[in-house]
């Protein structure tokens, strides 16, 4: 398996977390890459915003 998803609520907020398979050259598994977002602000987002604004 090369990537894992995973969602939890953690005190109050809404977590997403990604674990990564780190590969060599040849494809060897080297390792995990772990990746924690708090997506609870993201979660509440509406609309679209296609702009950057300055």
């Amino acid at each position: 398996m090369d990537v894992a998803e995973f969602r939890i609520n953690f005190r109050g907020r809404f977590i997403h977390i990604r674990y990564f398979a780190v590969r060599g050259e040849k494809g060897e598994y080297l390792g995990t890459l772990e990746v924690t977002q708090d997506v609870t602000e993201i979660r509440k987002l509406e609309g679209e915003r296609r702009l950057l604004d300055e």
